[in-house]
Parts: C-alpha cells; structure tokens; sequence
C-alpha cells in the first residue's frame, strides 16, 4: 500500500463529519414536536451541506496516484500516541460521497412518514451520517474503532424507537452481535499498536513484518468482527430481523452505508496488514461468500415479506463483494468495490419502494398485493427498474459489479466463477418473482384498488436514485478510474509476501 500522505491545506473531511454531526445535534435540540416541519427544514439543511462539503473531495483528487489525500493529522490522546488522522484513496472516496449522498435520500424519505420526535429522528440520522464518513476517512486504528463501534448507537435508537412491533428484540440483536464481534479486533488492535513500536497509524500498521502465526490470528480476530457487519454466513441472521422491525430510513442507511463498513474493513485493515494470512485463508473466505451467494439466494426466494426478501438479497450480493476481495486481481477487487457502491444505490432504492408501499398499506406481505400496476403505473416503473438492477441486468449498476467479480472468479478459478454466475439466475428469480406478484395481474383487493400514484416527493427520491444506478450502468468509467491506482497498489502489496 501506498504510505505517502497529500497533506491537506483545507480540512473538508472534518466538515464532512462535523457537519451533519452539529446539525444532528441542533435539530436533537431544536427540533420540538409542536415544530415538526422546522426540524426537517433543518435536517434537509444539514444533509445537502454535508454532501456539498465532500464535493471538493471529489473534484480535487488525484485519480492517478494511490496516496492518500486530504490527509488531517492532529494529536488526539498525548500519551498513547492516538492521533486525529484522516485522508481519503481510491477507495475510500466513493463511499464518503455515497454516505452523504444517501443521507439526503433519507431525510426526503421520512419527510411525511415521521410524525412522533420529528427532531431525535433526523438528528439520529445525522449524526450517524457523520460517524460513517469518519470510519471511511479514519487512518488511525484507535479513531477508526471509536467511529466504528459509535455508528451502532445512533442505529439501535432508530430500530429501537421508530421500529416495528418486535423493535426492541431487533435493535438488541442488532447492537450485541456486532458489538461482540468488534471486541475481538481491538484485541487485535491493541497487539499491533505495541508491535508497531507505540503507534495506531494503519499505514505503518500496513508495513509491518508479522510472523504467520500472529498474521493468521489477527486476520481472525479482524474477520470477526468486519464478517457480523457485512454480514457473511453464518453470522448474518440478525440483518432480517434489523431489516423488517426498521423504519424506512432505517432500513435504506443500514443496507446503503452500514453493511459496507465491514467490506472496507477487510480493503483498509484484513487484506493490508495480513497479506500471507489473507491468501493462506482465501479459501475459507471464498466458500463463506459462496454459500451466502447461492444459499441465501435460495433462502430469499422462500420469503413472504417484502422487506426479509430484499435483506436477504442483501447479503447474497454482499457475498459478491467478499468473493471479489479474496480472488487477488483487478476485476474481482475493482468489481468488488462497485458491487458496493451499486449496493448502496440498488439496496437503498429497493427498501424505500417497499416503504411506499408499505405506508399505504400498512403490510409488508407479499400475498396482499397484486395488480399495483394498474393503480400506481409510474411508481411501478421505478420498482421494475430496479427489481432489474437488483437482478444485475446489463445497463444498470447491478451488473457492473457482479460482472466484473465473475470475471475475477473465473480467472481465479473456473468452477469458483460458474458458482459465483449462478447468483444472477437466483437474483433474476427472487426478484422478478416478487415483482410479478406485487405490482402485476388484476387488482387483487379493494386495499389495492385505493392506491394512488408516487407524489413529487417520491418521485424526486426514486428519480435520484434510477439517475444514479442508470449512470453508473452505462458509465461506469469515472467509479473505476478513480479506485484504479488505489485497487492497483492493494493488489500489488498483498502480492509481496511479509514473511
């Protein structure tokens, strides 16, 4: 990995994290139940100029080195040596942008449906936006841990307050499975801090000559922890349950943004600093991906709920990204990387269809649909568009990725690649399958017949995102170009043996 540093004269990415922090924090504050509608003026505020601040991330990095870039040091704790350290690669750029970009979604899409603690509600959102921008910008061990492990509280309030009926058994299970699996990685944390001399820079982590052993064990401790946050099998379980007790917003942010901070933690942490253990241990990480790629495919095709059907999805297409990451080449670990920005886009879109519907009707269950088309004929195009993405249909986001990723697992190993391209058939049938039985046929009941139409609200939100996965389909040139060099030096680090 590249260690050099682009010291940053501006420092956009504490803007980037401070700024929908502060608002949060201010429509917490503000942001009284008799003034609903003034709190979510402020929260739109908030997100727009969160996501404003990390466009000059954008157009002023340098696509063609593997540097990190818009780098902040600043002593944090003197006496551990714990600095407040950022800076953004290739990598790690996309996913700043995605998690600002899908905050506003957010706030858009709670406008009309929150109507208790207007204010806690998109304050939570804020500020769990900026958490997550701080794990991806995070280049010291110890600051990446505390944005880490600080993102499960805003989403345990929101399951927890805004949820469904089993809410509260949800959120606890959301909350203790991915806290226990981090305990172990600060475990490791902890070891490489002293190994390195009394330092928590990841970039000097990257270089450090480990024995096989600790390697081995550090990968390990490590993968528990990113593995419950992706989630792979078998620790994958309390993603439904997360999913169908969340609210929309909930559900968009958590399957957006939340389930790449473990994949990023496998490209910033697992594969960097343990390079042998990662390719002694390729096998066990590429059935595991295997099996939530056909397996749980299988398993969502089964579902009778909307919501579980998509969360399983979920984890089946971020089996794709884990297989990417352990085929050690540049399709599989460039297709990875769009997988997950495809993801955020797809995931996001696919959950806020399914909260349109549900805030008419009130039911997740697909048997109380049918013939939608006929009463909703615009929203039905956006769901088709992306139930189509969500499939991996060529000219979408979807398909980007996951072919690329086949492409990898082929040249990797044949067999590995025609188990891998058989999710698209799975993906085909779940999706199109529930497609099939919510919005077309004849009107099924008189529940359905009252439906109306998407609003302008909605329209905008669904317009955004079909924008986004439509571009990224058909260009996926700029997403590729800017990781390239960053995917590159990865590559070329894992490759060079540590021992």
């Amino acid at each position: 990995m590249a260690g050099d540093m682009v010291q940053s004269s501006f420092p956009w990415l504490t803007l980037a994290i401070f700024v929908p922090v502060v608002f949060g924090v201010l429509v917490m504050l503000l942001g009284r139940d008799d003034n609903p509608q003034g709190a979510r003026l402020l929260a739109l505020a908030g997100s727009v100029l969160g996501f404003l601040v990390t466009l000059p991330v954008y157009f002023g990095f340098d696509a063609s080195t593997a540097d990190m870039q818009f780098v902040e040091r600043v002593e944090w704790i003197q006496a551990l040596s714990v600095y407040y350290h950022l800076g953004v690669d290739g990598i790690s750029l996309w996913f700043v942008l995605l998690t600002a970009f899908i905050t506003i979604i957010v706030v858009l899409a709670g406008w009309q449906v929150i109507t208790q603690r207007v204010g806690q509600y998109f304050g939570s959102f804020l500020i769990l936006s900026g958490l997550m921008v701080g794990v991806f910008a995070a280049l010291d061990g110890l600051l990446f841990y505390f944005f880490f492990e600080a993102t499960l509280i805003p989403m345990y309030i929101i399951i927890g307050v805004w949820g469904g009926p089993n809410r509260v058994y949800a959120a606890f299970k959301f909350f203790l499975y991915t806290l226990l699996g981090s305990l172990l990685m600060l475990v490791a944390f902890v070891y490489l801090f002293n190994v390195a001399g009394g330092s928590f820079d990841v970039l000097t982590w990257h270089q450090l000559p480990l024995g096989h052993t600790p390697q081995i064990l550090i990968f390990l401790a490590m993968l528990l922890a990113f593995a419950v946050k992706v989630p792979m099998w078998p620790v994958h379980t309390w993603l439904p349950d997360a999913h169908v007790e969340a609210p929309t917003g909930g559900s968009i942010v958590l399957a957006a943004i939340m389930l790449k901070l473990g994949a990023y933690g496998f490209l910033r942490f697992s594969l960097p600093i343990t390079p042998d253990a990662a390719h002694t241990l390729s096998w066990l990480m590429i059935t595991l991906s295997l099996i939530a790629v056909i397996y749980i495919g299988l398993v969502a095709i089964v579902q009778s709920d909307m919501k579980k059907l998509v969360a399983y999805s979920s984890v089946a297409h971020m089996g794709f990204v884990t297989l990417g990451f352990f085929v050690f080449n540049t399709a599989g670990m460039q297709g990875a990387i769009v997988q997950m920005i495809s993801h955020g886009f797809v995931s996001g879109a696919m959950f806020f269809v399914i909260g349109v519907l549900y805030d008419r009707m009130h039911t997740r269950a697909i048997a109380d649909y049918g013939g939608v088309v006929n009463v909703m004929p615009r929203f039905t195009a956006f769901a088709v568009l992306f139930a189509m993405a969500n499939a991996g249909l060529p000219a979408t986001s979807g398909f980007v990725g996951e072919f690329l990723v086949i492409l990898g697992a082929v040249e990797y190993n044949f067999w590995v690649g025609l188990l891998a391209a058989t999710s698209l058939i799975l993906a085909a049938s779940y999706s199109l399958w529930m497609i099939k039985r919510v919005f077309f046929g004849e009107v099924a009941n008189e529940h359905v017949r009252a439906l109306v139409d998407v609003n302008s609200r909605e329209v905008l939100i669904l317009g955004l995102l079909a924008i986004a996965v439509l571009f990224m389909g058909i260009y996926p040139k700029p997403f590729t170009d800017v990781m390239h060099a960053s995917v590159q030096a990865l590559l070329d680090h894992v490759a060079v043996s540590k021992l």
